[in-house]
């Protein structure tokens, strides 16, 4: 296994996607990213496709996205929702009236 390899992974929640190989660790382990999450992966995990795509070590998602779509590999970019702005939370002030303070005694 070495830099470059386009690879697919064999099980978990990214089974059946398309990888590239973007560093070799040690201990059997790999860094992926393309189709799926980019993580590290054992290499048990993960069956060689024969194709190689040409990137350097710790290459970008989106070098790693340009890679695969000039394979012909096409890619879903999600697109990331903006959250909301949140409006400060108003206090309620309890107002005593003179009605109000006789009723309590």
């Amino acid at each position: 296994m070495k830099v470059g390899q386009l690879c697919m992974k064999l099980v978990g929640r990214d089974k059946n996607k398309e990888c590239v190989i973007i560093d070799v660790l040690k201990d059997d382990y790999v860094m992926i990213d393309g189709k799926t999450r980019r993580k590290k992966c054992n290499i048990k995990h993960l069956i060689p496709l024969g194709k190689e795509v040409k990137l350097k070590t710790n290459a970008s998602h989106d070098e790693v996205l340009n890679a695969l779509m000039a394979e012909g590999i096409t890619v879903e970019v999600k697109k990331t929702v903006q959250k909301k702005e949140r409006k400060p939370k108003v206090e309620k002030i309890e107002v005593k009236t003179k009605k109000n303070a006789k009723s309590k005694k």
